[in-house]
């Protein structure tokens, strides 16, 4: 049954009855609902951008005073008065007086040994000149560093200028209160879920974000995608999508404020009252369309059945016709290969009554003679029961019933086509479980199954793969996986690879029957035969017997 042509049908019926009335108003629906997104989310934008501006302004400012007034300082007081301890903390005073947010004051030698400290920490003699901002300050005269911890372990940052007397150049330091600086920035949040903060150009955070990460930790930002300019970019490019960021480079340090905003936020605010008028719109649309869908759906389902009825009715006969041809060929071909194999059988044991002579017995190769009789004699043996189970699936003989081991069956199959595999640079790795119990069945079928199965791994393959065989207890249950990484069955045949005659191969390399053939023994004793494949990745065929306990001996 083609349940696509219905599926269009049912569609077409559908469209057509709801198109005259429901299309002009969907498509207003559609164009006022972009045109009012794309404009909120353009207002949206220049509200951060422009909040990311007038912020960045704020904060140069805020660092432009602290270093003029840092610099006045050194320019009006001696290298010899800026030593003396007393004059350094009036100094302190002084500049917290004017402007603020100095938390201490140091005077550094142009060796890097701090000759006067006042602040709350224990700086006095330290030497900073292995600091990399020390080697900043001394060349340019003028520096605001990153936040560091430096010798008292903590996020800070400062800005130091340099003075030069003569031959000697020295320089004065003073650290910014972190938590007054991150106040000023933070006043840039916009709504409940926006962010303000500052980033330097490897995109470490220099303040604390509102919502995650801390001061010295990466950033979400990447400051490459912000230019010159004040520039917003959208969020999906740093995995955030839904967030709009603008960014602007401050012009006293080298440092990019950044400022975030959630669009859907600000929609989802904006369209509240609207969504109460879509949703009447919605519920009168929606009555009309169950009504028509209802009775589409009903006159469809009825055209179904019928089909399904006729194509039931044609699948049974066909059938029955190949469940015929399969048994004739199943039963000419057991015939033809019976013959040879009881011929081979009957010159095997002739060559075993010979090695029984005397003469035989003393020669050095006798017990290999032996053995290669036996090994043959095994494989006969082994081929006339496959024989015997092409007959069973043409006479539908059941299974039978005997004690076997899961595992060991496994293992033989292995050994017969290792060899095989080998050629095709194809591993073959059993995981077993050790632990497995015994149960009841037909050894013969279970193998053939298996067998079959690696075969087609194997050409699924073709060269250079992985085949994977495990089994395991599964409660009351044996549970057998064959899995390659072969290129997988495309989705849309997946449900019909258990089917007689059908077959992934090309033609002339399978006959369609191995999978339906294994199925029906896996189905007669009871068990299940499930089928996962991704293509591009592999398949996998997973087995499942019920444990039967054999009999006791």
């Amino acid at each position: 049954m083609d349940k696509h042509l219905y599926s269009r049908l049912q569609t077409k019926i559908i469209l057509l009855t709801l198109a005259v009335s429901f299309t002009p108003l969907l498509l207003l629906g559609v164009m006022i609902y972009r045109q009012f997104a794309a404009m909120y989310v353009e207002k949206i934008r220049e509200q951060i951008h422009f909040r990311a501006e007038s912020r960045a302004d704020a904060v140069d400012l805020f660092l432009a005073e602290r270093t003029a007034i840092l610099g006045a300082i050194a320019d009006t007081h001696s290298l010899a008065e800026m030593a003396r301890e007393e004059t350094l903390a009036s100094c302190l005073a002084i500049m917290n007086a004017r402007a603020g947010a100095f938390v201490d004051l140091g005077v550094i030698d142009q060796h890097g040994t701090q000759l006067a400290y006042v602040g709350p920490y224990d700086l006095a003699g330290k030497n900073y000149y292995e600091q990399p901002w020390f080697g900043q300050v001394m060349s340019r005269g003028v520096h605001i560093s990153d936040v560091y911890l430096g010798f008292r372990r903590l996020p800070h940052f400062i800005i130091a200028v340099r003075r030069q007397e003569g031959q000697r150049n020295w320089v004065l330091r003073a650290t910014i209160d972190p938590e007054l600086f991150g106040r000023i920035v933070q006043v840039g949040q916009i709504g409940k879920t926006g962010d303000a903060f500052v980033v330097n150009r490897e995109g470490i955070l220099q303040t604390q974000p509102r919502h995650s990460g801390n001061i010295l930790e990466p950033s979400p930002v990447r400051p490459t995608l912000f230019g010159k300019q004040t520039m917003t970019v959208d969020g999906a490019l740093l995995g955030r999508p839904g967030v709009l960021y603008a960014g602007t480079w401050l012009k006293s340090a080298d440092w990019l404020l950044v400022v975030s905003g959630d669009v859907e936020e600000d929609l989802a605010q904006l369209f509240s009252a609207r969504t109460i008028q879509t949703l009447i719109i919605v519920g009168g649309m929606l009555a009309i369309v169950l009504t028509t869908i209802f009775t589409t759906r009903t006159l469809v389902r009825q055209m179904i059945q019928a089909e399904t009825r006729l194509r039931e009715m044609d699948a049974q006969l066909i059938q029955t016709d190949k469940l015929a041809a399969l048994g004739k060929m199943a039963a000419g071909v057991a015939h033809e290969i019976n013959n040879p194999l009881a011929v081979i059988l009957q010159k095997t044991g002739w060559m075993r009554d010979l090695l029984e002579e005397e003469d035989l017995r003393d020669s050095p190769n006798f017990r290999e003679f032996r053995d290669a009789v036996l090994k043959v004699e095994e494989h006969v043996e082994r081929a006339r029961k496959v024989v015997h189970d092409m007959l069973g699936y043409a006479r539908r003989m059941e299974p039978r019933a005997e004690a076997i081991e899961v595992n060991r069956i496994i293992d033989q199959t292995v050994d017969i086509l290792k060899n095989y595999a080998r050629n095709n640079s194809i591993d073959i790795r059993t995981e077993l479980d050790p632990a497995l119990p015994p149960t009841t069945g037909d050894g013969a079928q279970i193998q053939q199954v298996i067998l079959n199965l690696v075969n087609n791994a194997i050409d699924a393959i073709g060269r250079n793969g992985l085949i994977v065989i495990r089994s395991e207890h599964a409660g009351d249950a044996i549970r057998i996986s064959v899995a390659d990484n072969g290129p997988g069955i495309p989705e849309h045949l997946q449900r019909k690879v258990f089917d007689p005659f059908f077959t992934t191969k090309n033609t002339g390399k399978g006959t369609g029957l191995g999978l339906w053939i294994s199925y029906t023994i896996i189905e007669k004793m009871g068990g299940t035969m499930t089928l996962q494949s991704k293509p591009g990745e592999g398949t996998t065929f997973t087995i499942t017997l019920p444990i039967v306990p054999p009999p006791p001996q």
